[in-house]
């Protein structure tokens, strides 16, 4: 895989972001936790938008808490809500 400049680029700049100006372990430790917290909500969104695709062609809310690890009251706020671009 190979990435381009400007990939490198913004790369880079997110990770200064997330060091917060700290450096050595701790400036590393903060760009990783920057980094995956912004992994985490892009996961969830893609799960949220299949658990309303799932519940519209017919599987159960205990069916989709089961498999999701959410609880029956977060999976049906999950499928009122309207579809939100990922």
């Amino acid at each position: 895989m190979s990435y381009d400049e400007s990939e490198v680029h913004e790369a880079m700049s997110l990770m200064e972001k997330y060091r917060a100006g700290q450096g050595g372990e701790v400036g590393e430790a903060l760009a990783v936790v920057g980094l995956s917290s912004e992994r985490v909500t892009r996961e969830a969104a893609i799960r949220d938008n299949m658990i309303r695709v799932a519940h519209r062609s017919g599987a159960s809310i205990r069916l989709l808490a089961e498999v999701s690890g959410l609880g029956r009251k977060s999976v049906t706020d999950i499928v009122s809500r309207e579809d939100r671009p990922t």
